[in-house]
């Protein structure tokens, strides 16, 4: 059963759906987290049923990371999304808090030719998960905020948060 729940956030009310597990740390594996007007987001549907307290765990780890008491997020996650996909959502799971990677970095660090590149940037911008798997880290590899189905204002807000600067190199950690 696709359960979902809304938590207000720095970034304005986040919409969650997940779905009920019995193996999932609370209950429920988490299949979308949205942001306010997010492009491609999702969007509560009839036949799903609100229950906000099947996400109670992962609203507490959500609140922690935007307190900035939590650094690596531990959320059960449904298993969607092509091969290819989910080699690069796993890739973005590995880049450290407060720490920014280009497309180009992230290509070679997950062995994806150069001429792919766009095809990674697609595959990121198909991130269900905003903010768990952290999209937000990725940018341009001259350092400007690129490419976030969030809006790039919510992205500088969460690097902001994070401490990240622009890479140098391979990228930075917090300041």
């Amino acid at each position: 059963m696709t359960v979902y729940a809304t938590m207000d956030s720095p970034l304005g009310e986040l919409l969650l759906v997940g779905e009920e597990s019995a193996t999932a740390r609370g209950g429920t594996a988490l299949d979308s987290l949205s942001l306010p007007g997010q492009r491609g987001g999702a969007t509560a549907k009839e036949d799903w049923r609100h229950d906000p307290e099947a996400f109670v765990e992962i609203v507490r780890q959500l609140r922690a990371y935007f307190d900035g008491t939590l650094t690596r997020f531990d959320v059960a996650h449904t298993a969607r999304g092509t091969d290819f996909q989910r080699k690069v959502w796993e890739g973005l799971e590995t880049i450290p808090y407060g720490v920014t990677t280009s497309y180009g970095r992230l290509a070679e660090q997950l062995g994806v030719p150069r001429a792919a590149v766009r095809a990674l940037g697609t595959a990121i911008g198909a991130n269900p998960l905003l903010l768990i798997r952290p999209c937000h880290r990725v940018i341009g590899a001259n350092g400007s905020l690129t490419g976030y189905a969030g809006g790039l204002e919510a992205k500088r807000r969460l690097l902001d948060l994070e401490g990240a600067g622009a890479p140098t190199g391979g990228g930075r950690g917090p300041r």
